[in-house]
């Protein structure tokens, strides 16, 4: 029974690591090939707004 127990556990592990690697490997294979030109589009509109933003706290330098 504990040799049950234990061939199912290892069968979850390694399907939940499988399912989690591919699921990574897959999205950076697939930002590479389709994101072409909107590769910087979120970082880009967030330092839109951060440029507009004022400086706090500190002293100047």
């Amino acid at each position: 029974m504990g040799a049950l127990m234990l061939d199912i556990t290892l069968l979850g592990l390694g399907i939940i690591g499988a399912t989690a690697f591919l699921g990574i490997a897959v999205n950076g294979i697939g930002n590479k090939l389709f994101s072409r030109e909107k590769k910087d589009e979120f970082l880009s509109k967030a330092r839109s707004y951060q440029d507009t933003w004022r400086n706090v706290g500190g002293t100047p330098k």
